[in-house]
């Protein structure tokens, strides 16, 4: 890992805490302000800057996020336990969140970036998809992320 790399770690991590976003997923990793309860979180907990969800088997197929514009999503999807693999990210709305990165490591976790819109607010549905490498046909959403992008309040 190289220095700076945990040091975005460390700044995000407690960005997060500071800004009271989720604690974890069972994983152990940090999930900035992604919610598993089908609420939308307030505009005073939207993650800015860099945010950072994890998935892992057995966490919930569907999360919100709420990010303040120009922030950076990492999605870090942990390999699967049945025969499926990662295969990619695809975003509803590329206005408000773009996938900008995907990788596939051996070992089955993937890595996606996402980047918000820099000034705009509004919704957009991230879908990653897998499906086994033996089995034709397309490959089917196994992860969701609601991404509601809320803008900073306007000077009055």
């Amino acid at each position: 890992m190289r220095w700076w790399a945990g040091v975005g770690t460390l700044a995000g991590t407690v960005l997060l805490v500071a800004c009271g976003g989720a604690a974890g997923s069972p994983s152990g990793r940090v999930s900035a302000s992604a919610s598993d309860s089908g609420t939308v979180p307030s505009a005073g907990n939207c993650g800015a800057g860099h945010a950072e969800v994890a998935v892992a088997p057995g966490d919930a197929p569907r999360r919100e996020l709420c990010v303040r514009p120009g922030t950076v999503v990492s999605l870090l999807l942990e390999p699967r336990v049945d025969d499926k693999r990662w295969t990619g990210v695809r975003s509803s709305a590329p206005a408000f969140a773009v996938a900008s990165g995907w990788r596939l490591d051996a070992d089955g976790t993937a890595h996606a970036s996402l980047r918000c819109a820099g000034t705009r607010g509004g919704r957009t549905v991230v879908t990653v998809t897998a499906k086994a490498p033996d089995v034709a046909g397309a490959a089917r959403v196994a992860f969701t992320l609601d991404v509601n992008v809320v803008p900073y309040p306007e000077r009055g």
